[in-house]
């Protein structure tokens, strides 16, 4: 049976609701997950040119669905979709009016959606609470970032929790949301093989890697000032890291899946002063190209007239301080302007203590766990073999496909997976209260050494992998980055 709902995205017609949300809701509809019955409000404080259905399809042009935009499809979906003219600071008529139109279903569940700047959930949440529409049925769904450091997060937490219970908050984290995440996880707790070879005493190292092709185009006003720690490391990165090295959860429920995420994050080691400068790198990209065009530097890009110690690229080494994980170097990096978009998560094994055959020695590469999150979903554990078309007995590295989704199947994406888990309820693939706060007291000791330090960022060029201080990083360990659609080939 599929569910009824009534979602409020507060925000509605915003770049998040246009990219993300309405195709993926469409999809979801059209793939039969969202069912006709549902009903979609879209705030706007402007509203909006034209009706439903042509805006819509002019947001589908724009940001397309994971599936064909057909007419008498669109058509229905538009139906479902009403426009709401709201202010997000203050009371009026326009509250009363989204009151009395929720209220005549008040049996559905509701969720609503806040694709708004975190200045503004304090306010929303306040006037929802005001005009009762945060009773049991309802949830609220906060999206990134969930503010700006601990002090700033925890009093967004407790202005929401004046208005929502915990059980009702579902801090996003999309990445959560994921398909080879998702895999991730049935992989290592449902097989032994995985299980048993998860720890310090096999695994060398983790890479965790999220990049990005483009600069700071259409975030300019958020992105200063805020940098790659708080918008990617605090969150993503940290999130990804604690999926990995999380123990097995007694039941796959939110609250064991939180516990053991929140463990992680208070045996992550607390870097300062010189750790912080030998282990960290940040770094702000320079003027370049990208595929063969000429690109500007991220001051340019801002039109600053002044000098910025915000950072747009970010490598770190962490360490987990328990039983499984001492020992295990977690590699974390993020950027723009860098020469590919993607995220992924590699699980380096160890090397082989002995070559048995003299033609072996040079060949045996160390076997590895590849987690790609995009742009495609993607799980593969790459091992030797023997080269057959070799004259001589050497090895080959080829690669263990374990996906399991087939090409014609509508990927539906991280966002709807979310919602729908929202309106159940299921808090399982959303972030604690306890886990943001942790996040930032680890990440703020660094945030804080670089402000004190005065020390401005490095520089990279863009069009590459960042700056030489990030490759030394690894170098210095006798390890390297690795970049999976890179090695793909050769282990073919």
């Amino acid at each position: 049976m599929l569910d009824v709902f009534d979602l409020v995205i507060f925000g509605g017609s915003g770049d998040l609701s246009r990219k993300k949300l309405l195709p993926a809701l469409y999809a979801g509809f059209v793939a039969g997950r969202v069912a006709a019955e549902s009903r979609i409000y879209l705030t706007s404080r402007s509203g909006l040119k034209g009706d439903v259905y042509e805006w819509l399809q002019e947001v589908f042009a724009e940001s397309q669905p994971a599936c064909p935009v057909e007419e008498a499809q669109l058509e229905t979906f538009a139906s479902m979709v009403s426009v709401v003219q709201l202010g997000l600071s203050e009371e009026g008529e326009d509250w009363i009016s989204l009151k009395e139109s929720l209220d005549s279903k008040n049996e559905r569940p509701l969720v609503h959606f806040l694709a708004i700047p975190p200045g503004l959930f304090t306010s929303t949440c306040e006037l929802l609470g005001k005009y009762e529409l945060n009773g049991e049925r309802a949830r609220v769904v906060l999206e990134k970032p969930l503010g700006h450091d601990l002090a700033s997060a925890q009093a967004i937490n407790a202005d929401v929790g004046r208005a929502f219970e915990e059980n009702q908050t579902f801090r996003i984290d999309h990445y959560l949301g994921k398909e080879a995440v998702q895999n991730l996880l049935a992989l290592r707790f449902s097989n032994i093989l995985f299980e048993e070879l998860w720890s310090g005493r096999t695994i060398d190292h983790i890479q965790i890697t999220i990049a990005e092709d483009l600069g700071v185009e259409g975030r300019a006003g958020f992105y200063e000032g805020t940098g790659a720690m708080r918008d990617m490391v605090q969150n993503h990165l940290l999130q990804l890291l604690c999926l990995v090295a999380m123990e097995p959860p007694a039941r796959m429920d939110a609250d064991s899946i939180r516990d053991e995420k929140l463990k992680v994050l208070k045996s992550l080691k607390q870097l300062s002063g010189a750790e912080i400068d030998r282990d960290v790198v940040r770094a702000q990209y320079a003027s370049g190209a990208m595929n063969g065009a000429a690109v500007g530097s991220y001051a340019e890009d801002l039109k600053l007239d002044h000098p910025s110690n915000t950072e747009t690229f970010v490598a770190l080494k962490a360490h987990i301080e328990n039983w499984r994980w001492a020992g295990v170097p977690f590699y974390l990096r993020t950027g723009k302007r860098l020469p590919d978009r993607f995220a992924e998560i590699v699980i380096q094994f160890k090397q082989v203590p002995h070559s048995p055959h003299p033609g072996w020695g040079n060949n045996i590469k160390p076997n590895r766990f590849i987690i790609r999150l995009q742009p495609e979903d993607h799980l593969a554990l790459r091992m030797m073999v023997k080269n057959h078309s070799a004259k001589a007995e050497t090895l080959k590295e080829v690669e263990m496909n374990l996906d399991v989704t087939g090409d014609d199947t509508i990927r539906l994406g991280p966002y709807l997976r979310l919602i729908l888990d929202a309106v159940r309820g299921d808090q399982s693939l959303f972030v604690h209260r306890d886990e943001v706060e942790h996040a930032w007291r680890w990440v703020d000791r660094i945030i804080e050494h670089w402000d004190q330090s005065g020390e401005p960022p490095e520089t990279y060029q863009s069009g590459t992998w960042g700056p030489y201080e990030a490759h030394d990083l690894m170098t210095r360990d006798r390890r390297e980055w690795f970049h999976e659609s890179n090695n793909r080939k050769a282990a073919r």
